[in-house]
């Protein structure tokens, strides 16, 4: 599998892991209606999911993380 595909499919990945539990938090314990339920989950997700990216350097691609809760980047694999 491609790298950068490999690194969408984390994306993804971290970011449902994060949106649909604050989904069903946001819809249990809030007053809010309609749109904004799922638009506040989605920012809340947003801001909380691991960012992937896949990256060209001289050592062939590779693919990197960055997370709101770990200080700097970390390599992945």
């Amino acid at each position: 599998m491609n790298k950068k595909v490999k690194s969408f499919l984390y994306n993804f990945l971290g970011f449902v892991v994060i949106y649909l539990p604050t989904l069903y938090l946001v819809d249990e314990f809030t007053h809010l209606n309609g749109l904004w339920i799922p638009m506040t989950a989605f920012m809340v997700a947003l801001i909380l999911a691991p960012k992937f990216q896949a990256i060209k350097t001289h050592n062939g691609e590779k693919i990197y993380m960055k997370w709101f809760f770990i200080k700097g980047v970390k390599e992945i694999e």
